[in-house]
């Protein structure tokens, strides 16, 4: 491997460890003792890209990157995360099974990643893609986009429904008290005072005085 920086070819590998996008090595040049670092990757065989006019070219991954340094330009999003979605969208069109993928499944793609990614960044692919020429193409994308979040969210809330609280039993009705039970109820009720020496009248009656509270009150 030479070295980016004297171009010697005595170098050695000082770590090495896989990753999603292929082996990743940490190397030193032995001659000016300065570290680079190295990826390897599979060598998959991709797909010819279709363009809209007929025109046809080879995947190029350099291509795909540059569009989405354009687009992620002073956003703060790091490199890692840009060379993956790379990674992705290389994965999938050389996994497609098809010899051909054209432009626009292409733009697709890379919009799908970059939606999810960091909102603004697609905005600026998409009106470039589209050659946006006119404020009101950027508005409705705008309401496109708020669209399909109000649509994300209200789908949330149908998929996760909150609890309701078990309907409570109303209680049972009494039963309405006939003349003939409360007769019965005045009836017991007088017995038991009865027995007791401490009947009362009636209701409505006059009971004369007992023989030994008649002669104390004499």
């Amino acid at each position: 491997m030479e070295c980016p920086v004297c171009g010697g070819r005595n170098t050695k590998v000082v770590d090495s460890r896989d990753s999603r996008d292929g082996v990743r090595r940490r190397r030193v040049c032995n001659e000016c003792g300065h570290r680079f670092t190295t990826r390897e990757r599979i060598d998959e065989t991709l797909p010819t890209v279709l363009k809209r006019g007929g025109e046809r070219q080879p995947f190029d991954r350099a291509k795909v990157r540059r569009g989405l340094d354009i687009a992620c330009r002073k956003r703060g999003i790091p490199a890692e995360a840009l060379d993956r979605i790379v990674t992705q969208i290389e994965t999938w069109a050389s996994t497609k099974g098809d010899r051909e993928v054209s432009s626009e499944a292409l733009g697709e793609r890379i919009m799908h990643h970059l939606y999810a990614l960091d909102q603004v960044a697609y905005v600026r692919f998409v009106s470039v893609y589209h050659s946006f020429e006119s404020i009101a193409e950027f508005e409705h994308l705008l309401r496109e986009m708020q669209k399909a979040e109000r649509v994300n969210i209200e789908g949330q809330r149908t998929l996760f429904p909150e609890a309701e609280e078990p309907a409570q039993p109303e209680p049972a009705a009494a039963a309405p008290v006939t003349k003939r039970k409360r007769k019965r109820r005045r009836r017991r009720t007088a017995e038991a005072l009865a027995e007791d020496g401490q009947a009362r009248p009636a209701e409505g009656e006059v009971r004369a005085p007992s023989a030994a509270s008649a002669s104390g009150a004499e």
